[in-house]
């Protein structure tokens, strides 16, 4: 499944680079993720829990940037195993120059394997954007404490 939008963070470029490349403000705004231990050059072990409609489910997987361009553009990749199925995600995020905020563009996407998918396959497309926003709130609050 693809998603792609667009959200204006209030905080500066290289301040949201900053961010986006943290590992302790990663694991506190990115949805789901309970733990995110470095495993390399950026990379990380993760626990996840994740719902969709009625399903939960909880995962053990990696998170990894790749593709860094700084201070504009990155890729965060998600993969992730558990007893509800499998999911990976793989998300593009552009930072462009903006007077005091940064503009960003996002493309994604997502795949959902197992009861996760069979139960909340048409539902997913609205938590991805949901948890997508999220995500960006999160990360503009980081940069305004």
């Amino acid at each position: 499944m693809q998603i792609a939008g667009t959200y204006t963070l209030q905080i500066s470029r290289d301040r949201a680079w900053q961010l986006l490349n943290d590992p302790e403000v990663l694991a506190r705004v990115t949805p789901g993720v309970k733990e995110l231990e470095p495993d390399g050059p950026d990379r990380f072990k993760a626990k996840l829990e994740l719902a969709v409609g009625p399903v939960r489910g909880s995962f053990e997987g990696h998170v990894e940037i790749r593709d860094k361009q700084e201070p504009s553009e990155l890729t965060l990749h998600v993969e992730g195993q558990g007893k509800a199925g499998g999911m990976v995600a793989t998300g593009r995020i552009k930072l462009a120059e903006g007077d005091g905020e940064t503009p960003v563009d996002y493309t994604g996407d997502v795949q959902i394997s197992g009861r996760l998918a069979a139960v909340g396959s048409r539902l997913f497309s609205g938590v991805a954007r949901r948890l997508a926003t999220l995500f960006f709130q999160k990360l503009e609050e980081e940069g305004s404490s």
